[in-house]
């Protein structure tokens, strides 16, 4: 077991120092600051007032005295692999308390504010050990007071101890599968007498989240699990995470529980210059915004937080490509190849649902045979729409001559006609912009 920490250019800890920089450490790393502090990043914002929502592993005697608080997160998946060797990282905040004293006049800090130092718990565990008993790992993270002396004033940064447990364990299944169900609990084990949840923060594992690497073996999927691994998947139980695959596509050897929803293989977008520290905005427009604060708000703001002065620093010195990049960018879209659409620079089909994944549907030639006619585009049908149509303007059509202008099947493989009025003087218009009239072959007949 080890604990690190990396303290970056603004004093305040990073991750940077603490493993790779590939891309399951890029989305962790944004779950790890995930709310830290809001837009307008001033402690005087309402919205930073009541912090730390995700992952938040309070003490345990402050959780039994609230049922909307726990001290335990579990994650549990389903692996396969004989001899499975299992490493877990696990990340948390742990809440710096800092407050100011006989500062110099000038743009204050709030006299109190919660920074957070960016920590990390590893263990391993291995076969025999994995799938008998499991194991159990304590860990302490030690609290201290660091005293900083500032013109006119002191900062003093108070952290208080931390305690824990990280048990693994693994649950052969049935089956020829060599599979087991894993389990992972992070328990908050520290002391605290705190009845308000301000004075309970300090004790606290904050943005708790789970990086699972497995060797010797390989991780099912959640969401897409094979058929044999469907019911063992189903029958997992998780508290305040959900495990996704991570890493490369299609690779299975990591996995990221989270305490915000994520789907497989989740990647933080190329696009985005920095942390703005709410995923539920958009980087362009939450850019915009803080760029269109006054100096005084960005002089509170830097005054507020290291993070926030480091992040309202940034957006002032993005140049115009880089917001150029924010702003348009699709992923969507692929080049035409025979037998249907595939994005580009890869042999990736289209989805299902899309009419381009399958070459054999030509709705301008397709055909089908009504009452022994061959019915394709061109055709003259007469509309007879049936008692069950739900649209009480079809009732205005029966009789109507139409020109049929395509044959399409929809995702149940059930036949449709797409006809135009042969009266109606705006055909060609209709026809041209794809504004048809859809019914059933039951509801046509043959002149």
């Amino acid at each position: 077991m080890s604990v690190g920490e990396a303290a970056g250019p603004d004093g305040m800890a990073s991750t940077d120092g603490l493993a790779s920089t590939d891309v399951v450490r890029r989305i962790a790393d944004a779950v790890l600051y995930e709310g830290y502090i809001l837009y307008p990043y001033r402690a005087s914002a309402q919205k930073n007032h009541s912090r730390w929502q995700f992952g938040v592993l309070m003490p345990p005697g402050y959780a039994a005295a609230n049922p909307y608080e726990s001290s335990t997160m579990r994650a549990e998946f389903v692996m396969e692999g004989g001899e499975p060797a299992v490493e877990v990282v696990v990340r948390f905040l742990q809440v710096q308390r800092r407050t100011t004293a006989d500062l110099a006049p000038g743009p204050a800090a709030p006299p109190a504010w919660d920074e957070a130092v960016a920590r990390e718990v590893r263990t391993t565990a291995t076969g025999a050990a994995l799938l008998g008993d499991g194991t159990v790992t304590s860990f302490t993270i030690h609290g201290g007071e660091d005293v900083e002396v500032v013109p006119g004033g002191r900062v003093t940064r108070q952290r208080a101890a931390l305690d824990g447990t990280v048990s693994v364990s693994a649950t052969p299944l049935p089956g020829p599968w060599q599979a087991a169900r894993l389990a992972v609990t992070l328990t908050n084990e520290s002391e605290s007498t705190a009845i308000g949840r301000d004075d309970a923060l300090p004790g606290a594992l904050v943005a708790a989240h789970l990086i699972i690497t497995v060797s010797g073996g390989a991780f099912i999927s959640m969401t897409d699990s094979p058929e044999w691994a469907s019911p063992h998947v189903s029958a997992c139980e998780n508290a305040g995470c959900w495990p996704v695959l991570a890493g490369q596509r299609g690779s299975r050897q990591v996995m990221l529980a989270a305490p915000i929803i994520l789907p497989d293989y989740p990647e933080v977008a190329p696009e985005s210059p920095g942390e703005l520290y709410d995923g539920t905005e958009i980087d362009e427009i939450l850019t915009l915004r803080t760029l269109a604060l006054t100096d005084a708000e960005k002089a509170a703001a830097r005054a507020t937080d290291p993070r926030a002065a480091a992040l309202i620093d940034r957006v002032e010195a993005m140049d115009a490509p880089a917001m150029e990049r924010m702003h348009g960018t699709i992923r969507a879209m692929g080049m035409l190849r025979p037998g249907g659409l595939a994005d580009a620079g890869t042999d990736e089909p289209v989805p299902w649902w899309d009419p381009g994944s399958d070459a054999t549907v030509s709705p301008g030639t397709d055909s089908i045979l009504l009452a022994g006619h061959r019915i394709a585009r061109g055709s003259r049908v007469i509309l007879r729409p049936g008692a069950r149509r739900a649209d009480a303007q079809d009732m205005f059509l029966a009789g109507r001559a139409a020109i049929v202008e395509a044959v399409l099947l929809d995702v149940d493989d059930t036949t449709y006609l797409a006809v135009t009025l042969a009266d109606d003087p705006a055909a060609d218009l209709h026809a041209a912009h794809g504004r048809f009239l859809y019914f059933s072959p039951d509801e046509v007949e043959v002149p």
